[in-house]
Formats: structure tokens, C-alpha cells, sequence
């Protein structure tokens, strides 16, 4: 295969359709499940950074590498510095040093690869880094500590991205961006789009009430029992979602360093899109299903989903996922149209549908594609 980026300007997108029953799979900050306004109708909505971390952990579960977002950056160093030799003492300066150096009561997203090779900066000057003292007067105290800013290029180098999959796959999909330093920034090859309802929705409540177990077994037999001891109300609601998401292929390559871990990272990305799903609430209400229908296309240029503006209608004594299959396919076939030469389109394959794919056409689909895009052209 070539060392080149054939893949630059070339994104796989999935337009999937999902349906769920009662569940509140993302909530708000009252508990309730998240809405939007769309096409002058509410409508069901799933944050885009709710799925990415459902994706994220079934990345990890699947057995691949993920990288951590804390705000607990100086523990985690202090921990690897201890691992290589450093007192306790020494340990926590150092990891407090370099922290302290990166990011400011943030979430800072690394790689324990990325984590590993601080501290082995730290134990390369023998736990005894240089910094400069806080100023005083200014609310600071010695926690505040940095390194001198001759010592920062070294750090700018061990978190120069490894650029490999094992180093942490979800920050080459994901991206990284840290506000202090861009240099240590990572572009994301994937978008992912706000899932909406296809469909206009509202939410209802679910009241419930509970019993105390004690009073009710020591009361047993007695004509009047003592009521609920507690009681409340739940928001869900049920919808078929429209979700959008893009992989840009020669993003990826580029934070990937070339195209050795391209497919293998394909795969793993496009099944852990298959069967992440949002974790509120799964106990109580549960929604494990998975795509309905799927059309995953292959396309060169800029980037196109659709909106549903106009929601569809339930179709009679069915649901709404027959209308909104339809409402995707009109849809798709419509830019394409409009769009002509600048469509772009290499390949595409659908999910369920008349033809009935699985999951597993769509992933040996895609990477016969791509292996064929990367082969140079004689």
C-alpha cells in the first residue's frame, strides 16, 4: 500500500435510523429527556457527546485503547512516576509540575501511552525537574508551580500524539484540543451529529410510587395497610431517531501516521457505532436496540446529511419507522441529484432494507472499498 494520503477529502457517512421505546437515553438538566425545535415541532434529541462517549466505552470493551479525560492529570503521572522509581514525594512535584504546566481545572484528554512517556521525561532528570515558583500575591501558592519554559519542549514532545491506534483510538476519531497549548492539538476525523426524531414528540411522565418492604410484611394480614412510602415522576418518551455521522478517511490516516491501522480502526469504529447506545436509565428502561436501517456511503467532498425538516407522518396502524425509511431514501436520492458531479459518490451500502444486509456486509463493504482507494493507481 502507498505512503501517500489517497484518502484526503474521502469520509464514509452513516445515515442510520434507530428506533427506541420508552426510555429517556439522555438527559437534561431537570432529568427530563433532551428536546429540540425543529421544523416548528419538538422533537426527541440525543447530544452528540452523549453517543460519543457510549462509543468511546464500547471501543474499550471491544479491546482497543482508549485515552482518558481527567482533571486528575498530576495523579495520573504521579502514579507512572512512582512505577519508575520516584519517592512518593517526588513523584506527586513532578506530576503536579507538568500538570500544572498543560491545562488549568480542565478535562485534559490523554493516552496512558502519552502519560507513560511523562514520567519517563521526569525520571530521565531523575525525578528533579526545573520549574518556577508561583508568584506570590496574586492568590497562587506552591501547588501553582509550573515548569520553566525551557523544559516545555520536551513536554510539547512526549505528547506529540504517538499517531497510532494503539496509542489511543478514540482521540485519532475524536480529536483532542487543549486551550493552552495548540500544538497538542488533534483534529477529529469523525462528526457526529445531534440525533433527532424523524418525528414530532412529546414527553410524558411516568408516576410510580414504592412500598416499604418492613411495615408491609410486619402489617401482613392487618385490613388497612400503611400507603406508599415514597413516590415521584419519571419523563420518557419514545421515538425513531435520524443519526448522522462522518468519518473522514484522510483525517484519520493523518492522525493515524499512514494506513497501516486504517481498516482494523474502520472496523472497530463502525461496530462500536453498532452497538453503543446511551446508558440513562437502562436499569429502569431499558433500550438496547439496535440500527433499524442503515445507509453507509462512501463519497469524496463535502460532507451532507439531511435535516428532516418536515416531519413525517405515522403511517396508518403502523409506526414510524416505515415513513422515515422513506422520507431518508427521498432524501439521499434528492442531493445526490442536486448535487451531480460534486456528489462524489464511490460506493454505497445499505443496512437491513429489501436487501436484508447485516452488519457484516456493511464492515467487509467498507474495507474492500478502502484497501482498493489506497492502492496507487499504476
Amino acid at each position: 500500500m502507498s505512503t501517500a494520503n489517497l484518502l484526503k477529502g474521502i469520509r464514509i457517512e452513516y445515515h442510520i435510523l434507530q428506533s427506541f421505546p420508552v426510555t429517556c437515553l439522555n438527559r437534561d438538566d431537570v432529568g427530563a429527556p433532551k428536546t429540540a425545535f425543529v421544523g416548528g415541532v419538538p422533537r426527541a434529541r440525543v447530544s452528540s457527546q452523549c453517543w460519543k462517549r457510549s462509543m468511546r466505552l464500547s471501543l474499550h470493551e471491544m479491546g482497543c485503547r482508549i485515552g482518558i479525560r481527567t482533571k486528575m492529570l498530576a495523579e495520573l503521572i504521579a502514579l507512572d512516576c512512582l512505577e519508575l522509581g520516584a519517592s512518593e514525594d517526588k513523584a506527586q512535584l513532578c506530576g503536579t509540575l507538568i500538570a500544572n504546566s498543560l491545562t488549568v481545572d480542565t478535562l485534559f484528554f490523554i493516552s496512558k501511552a502519552e502519560v507513560r512517556r511523562l514520567a519517563e521525561y521526569a525520571a530521565e532528570k531523575d525525578f528533579d525537574l526545573p520549574f518556577e515558583k508561583s508568584k506570590k500575591g496574586k492568590g497562587e501558592d506552591a501547588g501553582s508551580n509550573k515548569l520553566t519554559k525551557n523544559a516545555l519542549p520536551k513536554i510539547r514532545k512526549c505528547l506529540s500524539y504517538a499517531k497510532t491506534a494503539a496509542d489511543g483510538l478514540d482521540i485519532a476519531l475524536f480529536g483532542r484540543m487543549v486551550a493552552q497549548d495548540a500544538s497538542l492539538n488533534v483534529n477529529g476525523a469523525v462528526s457526529v451529529a445531534h440525533a433527532l426524531s424523524t418525528h414530532k414528540v412529546s414527553n410524558e411522565l411516568d408516576f410510580f410510587t414504592a412500598l416499604d418492604d418492613f411495615i408491609t410484611m410486619h402489617h401482613e394480614g392487618e385490613e388497612k395497610l400503611p400507603g406508599s412510602s415514597h413516590m415521584g415522576t419519571l419523563e420518557f418518551n419514545s421515538a425513531t431517531y435520524y443519526r448522522y455521522i462522518a468519518l473522514d478517511l484522510g483525517q484519520l490516516w493523518e492522525n493515524l501516521g499512514g494506513n497501516e491501522d486504517i481498516l482494523s480502526s474502520i472496523e472497530a469504529f463502525t461496530k462500536a457505532l453498532y452497538v453503543a447506545v446511551p446508558s440513562a436509565r437502562q436499569t429502569t428502561q431499558t433500550g438496547l436496540c439496535p440500527w433499524d436501517y442503515a445507509r453507509i456511503l462512501i463519497r469524496k467532498g463535502q460532507g451532507m446529511q439531511l435535516c428532516f425538516d418536515t416531519p413525517v407522518r405515522c403511517s396508518p396502524g403502523g409506526g414510524w419507522l416505515e415513513p422515515s425509511i422513506k422520507a431518508l431514501d427521498e432524501g439521499l436520492a434528492r442531493q445526490e441529484h442536486l448535487a451531480g458531479s460534486l456528489y462524489g459518490k464511490i460506493s454505497e451500502v445499505t443496512y437491513g432494507g429489501k436487501e436484508n444486509s447485516s452488519i457484516d456486509v456493511v464492515l467487509d463493504t467498507l474495507k474492500r472499498t478502502v484497501t482498493q482507494l489506497m492502492e496507487p493507481e499504476v
